[in-house]
């Protein structure tokens, strides 16, 4: 895991509605995520199966492969992603009264949220809104209580002590070669993946809620064995996948439809 970095270059303006259906069915906003008529929580169907979800994914504090990383959302003409930075914290849960995606995905690291923000996520994950939380945003929001159990685990940005119990920081290891097994092939998330291999980095040392239905595993000695994962918080489906550091994870066909079907399950389309 890199340490954390100052927000990433503002992002490119808006594509045409047909690019984005035809090609990744995403775009870059400069702005806050913001559009008309809340959807949130909607079934599919009242929602209107046949038009694609749309999907805010949320970077900030972190690097990347700025130009690689779209690409693991292409090919899916029935997702609509919208890319937004964060620049200072929170401010993706500033406005939400227009909100009308069906799902975030969260690409962000030790982001600091205030009440405000805190209480708009939480009243978009009671709306039913879907969440996936990808690689390094195990660690989005380290200093809120509530995120660990929003997602499923927490990671220790340093040694900590609490209640008597030490907690050593968590770890990392970059450029991995490992094996990812699929824990239960029959999931929505998983279905049709099969165990693959990937380089990728690998992370250790941080807590899993015994609750979470595993999906991934891994013998990596250099990671936890448990690396992703659902769960249910509220009225929102949340999914977590360790995996996506760089754009040889990116590569991966296998992760790409891991993330797709996350973002679609979550969403309540699968």
């Amino acid at each position: 895991m890199h340490r954390p970095m100052s927000s990433l270059p503002a992002a490119t303006a808006a594509i045409a509605a047909a690019a984005i259906f035809a090609a990744l069915a995403c775009a870059w906003a400069a702005a806050g995520p913001a559009a008309p008529a809340p959807a949130a929580g909607r079934p599919a169907a009242e929602a209107g199966a046949a038009r694609p979800l749309k999907a805010v994914v949320i970077a900030g504090g972190h690097g990347y492969p700025e130009k690689e990383f779209p690409k693991v959302f292409e090919g899916n003409a029935d997702i609509a992603c919208t890319f937004f930075t964060e620049k200072v914290g929170g401010e993706a849960y500033d406005d939400i009264s227009k909100w009308d995606y069906d799902a975030i995905a969260l690409y962000n690291f030790n982001r600091k949220l205030t009440d405000a923000q805190q209480a708009n996520l939480l009243k978009l994950l009671e709306k039913g809104v879907g969440l996936v939380v990808l690689h390094h945003a195990i660690a989005a929001y380290p200093d809120w209580p509530e995120w660990p159990k929003i997602f499923g685990a927490r990671y220790y940005l340093k040694d900590v002590e609490e209640g008597g119990v030490k907690h050593a920081r968590s770890g990392w290891k970059h450029d991995v070669d490992f094996k990812v097994r699929i824990a239960d092939a029959a999931h929505p998330v998983t279905k049709g993946v099969a165990d693959f291999a990937i380089h990728d980095e690998t992370y250790c040392r941080f807590d899993v809620d015994p609750k979470v239905h595993v999906l991934l595993t891994t013998d990596e000695p250099t990671s936890e064995k448990n690396i992703g994962w659902t769960k249910t918080y509220a009225k929102a489906r949340v999914c977590f996948i360790v995996l996506g550091h760089d754009e040889k994870a990116y590569a991966s066909k296998e992760y790409r439809t891991l993330v797709a079907q996350a973002i679609r399950w979550t969403a309540g389309r699968l």
